[in-house]
């Protein structure tokens, strides 16, 4: 599509969004962000630094866009409909959740509730929570979602990374099955290069065991910043 046909699809479509959304809508900028998100997808894609695994257009196509106005109040949103449907493990202390500074949430998965010792099968028990999480994600398309992995420091560092990793790939293979869309997924092993508490404790090491999954707003102009790896 040329640029100045791709200019005059967007003019219509925000004509007709203009007149659906109230001007009083809170809303209003996310749903104009998001509707835009399909065109745009190509120029989102191309904004995407090439080093995350060189997905460029596609992801674009697989990702809504958030007018920056309505960022805070669409992640709230999201926060509130996880803390719904994982009430149960929120309140067994399974999973841990927090919107970050950034408007970021972290989702925390408790090691000894999701996989069993040195495994990296998920827990047949904790497939549910995955799959109720995995809904939420994907009703809310205007986020990348990062699962990164770790552990504590026993046993070798090799193993320990490539154990993180397969923990980080069997959690997003689990949310993918419940509908989000791969594009919009990175997975990481951080091993044992990362702990919570001291690894001389029982606690501190089973604080260490964990994967985090980071969902970040995509925003109209920043997209780059949501598909950088969290820190």
């Amino acid at each position: 599509m040329g640029s100045l046909h791709r200019s005059a699809a967007v003019i219509v479509l925000l004509s007709f969004i203009t007149v659906a959304c109230a001007e009083d809508d809170p809303y209003f900028k996310t749903k104009v962000g998001a509707a835009i998100g399909a065109m745009v997808g190509a120029g989102a894609g191309a904004a995407i630094d090439k080093n995350n695994r060189g997905r460029g257009a596609a992801i674009g196509a697989a990702v809504g866009v958030l007018a920056g106005g309505g960022v805070g109040l669409y992640m709230d949103k999201q926060k509130k409909a996880i803390e719904e449907k994982l009430a149960k493990e929120l309140q067994n202390h399974d999973v841990e959740l927090k919107k970050l500074p950034d408007n970021s949430i972290e989702v925390d998965l408790k090691s000894e509730a999701s996989f069993a010792s040195s495994s990296s099968d998920v827990k047949a028990s904790f497939g549910e929570a995955l799959a109720k999480l995995g809904g939420v994600i994907t009703e809310y398309d205007s986020t990348a979602v990062h699962v990164i992995g770790h552990t504590d420091d026993q046993g070798a560092t090799a193993y320990n990374q490539q154990l993180s990793q397969a923990r980080a790939t069997a959690v997003a293979a689990k949310l993918m099955a419940a509908g989000v869309n791969a594009q919009r997924v990175l997975t990481e092993g951080r091993g044992e290069s990362q702990p919570r508490m001291s690894n001389a404790t029982a606690e501190g090491r089973s604080q260490n065991r964990r994967v985090e999954i980071y969902l970040k707003p995509v925003v109209q102009g920043q997209e780059q910043a949501a598909f950088a790896p969290p820190q």
